[in-house]
Parts: C-alpha cells; structure tokens; sequence
C-alpha cells in the first residue's frame, strides 16, 4: 500500500522507478538511445572492433543510473536553496560532492565554453531579427 502512495521518481519494491503515482517508467524513459551509446562506445574501439550488445545494454544501464545519481544531488541542492532549475554549477558541485573532482575542472572549461557559445548565438539572433541591423527599413523606405 505504501508503495501506491509514493510519489514522482519513487521506487517500488521491485527497484522499479515511477514516475506518477503506481505508473512505471517505460524503459525508453529511463535510458539513453541504445544508438547514441553505441556511437560513443565506437569511439573508443578500433574501425574493425566489435561490441557485444550486452556491453552496449551495460553501459547504457550504467551511464543512466549515473546521470539519475548526479541530477538526485544537484537536485537535492536546489531543495535546499528553494530553487525549482538545476544548473550548470549545481552539476559541477553534485560531482564535486560525490566523489567526482577530476572532472571538475575540464566540465568548468566546458560550461564556461558552452555560456560562451550560447551569448554569441544570442546576440546573432539577436541581430537577424532586427530590422536596422539587415538594411530592411532603409529598403522598404525607398518603394518611391
């Protein structure tokens, strides 16, 4: 009975994750694309390597619980803070908490890369959409 009245990313008996009261995650929500894994996987093995589609089903087991550990941490941080959006910084702490400190500094690197990359797209959208910026007043202006 208590099983039936726990709530969102609960988990029952059976280890089995819900995602709303008493309804299962279907296993497509839970996990990576086994197509996206088996790229990443072909980028570490020779052009003529194999792997074994227990090896893919392994690690797509395993970088899923992963992502679920680290975001339940970042998560955990924003209860404290009362905020509702994990970010950047709150990944970057979970790992640092967890036990994850080698790969601070290359993820700062990439999220500072990424802020970047965001403020430049930003500013050309920005840009496209104004019409003093594309010549589009000065045309519609000289129609005489």
């Amino acid at each position: 009975m208590q099983d039936d009245l726990e709530g969102t990313h609960s988990e029952d008996s059976g280890g089995e994750q819900l995602l709303k009261v008493g309804t299962p995650l279907r296993e497509q929500d839970r996990f990576l694309p086994i197509a996206n894994i088996t790229k990443i996987m072909k980028k570490s093995v020779p052009t003529n390597g194999k792997i074994a589609k227990e090896a893919r089903e392994c690690i797509q087991e395993c970088v899923s619980e992963f992502i679920s550990f680290i975001t339940s941490e970042a998560s955990d941080r924003c209860h404290m803070e009362k905020r509702k959006t994990i970010n950047g910084e709150d990944i970057l702490c979970a790992m640092y908490a967890l036990g994850f400190e080698n790969y601070i500094e290359p993820l700062k690197l990439y999220l500072s890369k990424y802020k970047d990359n965001m403020i430049t797209e930003r500013h050309h959208s920005d840009e496209s959409h104004d019409p003093m910026q594309t010549g589009e007043s000065s045309r519609q202006g000289s129609g005489k």
